[in-house]
C-alpha cells in the first residue's frame, strides 16, 4: 500500500432536516453547512488512508462530535488516516449536482480519487429510497457508474461496499431493491461487500439522536462495533 502524508478531512454537520420527497415518505435530505476539522488526532504519516463515501450516517450527523462517528472510531482502532467527504442527504441520485455521468465532476468521487486512498468505503443508498420508484432506472445507472468509476480511477485500492444503512424499523420495498442493486454492482467491480448494515441499529430507539432520524453516540458506537467485526472477517 502506498501511504504518503495526508491531511485528515472531517466534516461536522450543522443543519439537518427531513423533507417530504415521494408520497408520504420522509427523506433524510439536508440543508447543511460543513466545517473541516480534525476528528482523529495525531496520525502516522505512513498509515494507510481510508476514504469514506457516504451520506449523513457516515458524516456523523447526530453524534456529539465527529470523533464519535463510526468512520473515525474504526480508523482510530485500525491505525488508518481517515478521509471523509461524506455529505448530508447524499445518494446515488439524491442531492447530486446533475445527472450521470456529468455529476461526477462536482461531487465527492473526484475528491476521493485525488487522495489516492488505500481503502474506499462506499456507504450510499439510504436517501435514494425517497426517490423510488420514480427514479429507479436513474438510481440503478448511477450505482453502476459510481462503483465502476471508483474501480477504474483507483485500480489498486481495496473497495469495501457496505449494504446501505436504513433509519427506521419500517422498511419500504425500495430498501431491498436498492440493496440488491448495490450488491450486484459491487460484485461486478470485485469489491468486498458487507451485508446486513441496514439492520444494525434496528429495534433500538435508544441508539437514535433527538431528531429520530440519525444515530446518537451509542448508535454510532454500535455501527462501529458491527463494522469492526465485519472487517475482521475480511482480514482487514
Amino acid at each position: 500500500m502506498h501511504a504518503p502524508t495526508r491531511r485528515i478531512a472531517a466534516f461536522s454537520a450543522a443543519v439537518f432536516g427531513c423533507a417530504a420527497l415521494i408520497g408520504t415518505m420522509v427523506g433524510l435530505s439536508a440543508v447543511a453547512t460543513t466545517t473541516s476539522e480534525t476528528a482523529q488526532g495525531p496520525i502516522d504519516p505512513d498509515a494507510p488512508v481510508a476514504a469514506f463515501y457516504g451520506d449523513s450516517y457516515t458524516l456523523g450527523t447526530g453524534a456529539s462530535h465527529p470523533s464519535k462517528r463510526w468512520s473515525t472510531l474504526i480508523s482510530v482502532e485500525r491505525g488508518w488516516t481517515e478521509f471523509n467527504p461524506s455529505v448530508n442527504g447524499l445518494g446515488f441520485v439524491n442531492n447530486r449536482a446533475s445527472t450521470p455521468p456529468d455529476y461526477l465532476e462536482s461531487d465527492a468521487i473526484p475528491t476521493i480519487v485525488a487522495e489516492r486512498p488505500d481503502l474506499v468505503f462506499v456507504t450510499m443508498g439510504l436517501n435514494d429510497n425517497f426517490s423510488m420508484p420514480v427514479r429507479d432506472e436513474a438510481i440503478e445507472n448511477a450505482i453502476r457508474i459510481d462503483l465502476r468509476t471508483l474501480r477504474a480511477e483507483l485500480p489498486s485500492a481495496r473497495i469495501i461496499v457496505v449494504e446501505p444503512f436504513w433509519y427506521s424499523d419500517e422498511r419500504p420495498d425500495s430498501v431491498r431493491w436498492i440493496i440488491d442493486r448495490v450488491q450486484e454492482n459491487a460484485a461486478v467491480i470485485d469489491a468486498d461487500y458487507l451485508p446486513g448494515a441496514s439492520r444494525w441499529i434496528e429495534g433500538h430507539p435508544e441508539w437514535m439522536a433527538a431528531d429520530g432520524l440519525h444515530p446518537n453516540d451509542d448508535g454510532y458506537a454500535e455501527i462501529a462495533r458491527r463494522m469492526d467485526a465485519a472487517l475482521d472477517r475480511l482480514g482487514l
